[in-house]
């Protein structure tokens, strides 16, 4: 090795030792709180509402987003937004539209962004028609307080807790992050996650279909009127004290196992695993297959 290039090394160790301590310091002098590396500048902005809505679109890149029931029956949007990346408020024929726009020239891209934007939508009444909320990366929470006409909610990063009802279709699709119903009833309840867990509990559907690639999925206090449908790659299926008309579970490799609430006929198939369920032979049909997994199923709670 040259002279020259054992000096370029120790330089670059000794810049890189600098650089750890500098952090250290700084982050120890702001108690590890990493929303204060962000660079860039944020302000909160409220657009209240006059008009009556019944649709929301919400169509965003990057935001948590929050559904509240307002407490002074008033509708308004409140955003906790980069000054840059704002959000247009508008109200056209009945839908309320919340909107990114991003005035960011190329010098703004290099920069911390260590805290994520925030909307948070109040509304006066709790039943409306079409929630549609299209984003990027975010969280989004929808309370039990509201009903939907359908709610149709696509995200590519992110956690979603969907509480609400929907007299039509519940439809929720992600790429990465995990996805959680609660207390819902709905007609359709359409779950996908490439990468992600879903939970489902005390849920009431007519049907309910799930696909995914990768992560377990599990129904507790779930009563589907027709129809489970669940498709899985990697990942375990389980099911507590939770039933349907008719169940067809599909997946790759992961265990299926759990409790049932009635009688169903049985047909389990397993590539390499163990299969134990009940010999019943009435009921509706319970359709169970596994590349690589055991399938262990019992009636009762």
């Amino acid at each position: 090795m040259s002279k020259y290039k054992k000096i370029w090394i120790i330089t670059a160790s000794v810049l890189v030792v600098i650089g750890i301590v500098v952090f250290s310091l700084a982050m120890q002098i702001n108690r590890w709180d990493f929303s204060a590396l962000n660079t860039y500048e944020t302000e909160i902005n409220t657009y209240d509402i006059s008009e009556e809505i019944s649709n929301i679109n919400i169509d965003t890149d990057t935001a948590d987003i929050y559904f509240v029931k307002s407490q002074d029956n008033v509708c308004k949007v409140v955003c906790n937004e980069y000054k840059k990346i704002k959000h247009t408020v508008t109200v056209n024929e009945g839908t309320l539209t919340v909107k990114s726009v991003d005035t960011r020239k190329w010098q703004d891209y290099i920069a911390v962004v260590a805290k994520s934007p925030k909307i948070t939508v109040f509304l006066p009444k709790e039943e409306y028609a079409l929630l549609t909320v299209k984003e990027s990366t975010g969280d989004i929470k929808v309370p039990r307080n509201f009903k939907f006409l359908s709610a149709d909610i696509s995200l590519s990063t992110g956690d979603v807790e969907f509480s609400a009802s929907a007299e039509k279709t519940v439809k929720i699709e992600l790429s990465t992050g995990d996805i959680e119903v609660e207390n819902t009833l709905c007609d359709m309840l359409d779950l996908t996650v490439s990468t992600g867990e879903i939970e489902i509990s005390d849920t009431v559907c007519t049907n309910l279909i799930s696909s995914g690639s990768t992560g377990d999925i599990s129904l507790e206090n779930v009563n589907v009127k027709e129809k489970i449908s669940i498709k899985r790659s990697t990942g375990e299926v389980e099911f507590e004290d939770s039933d349907a008309g008719e169940i067809f579970v599909k997946t790759a490799t992961g265990d299926v196992t759990g409790t049932l609430l009635t009688d169903k006929i049985f047909i389990a198939e397993s590539s390499s695993g163990y299969i134990n369920v009940p010999r019943t032979a009435v009921g509706g049909k319970c359709e169970i297959t596994t590349s690589t997994g055991d399938i262990k199923i019992r009636i009762g709670r």
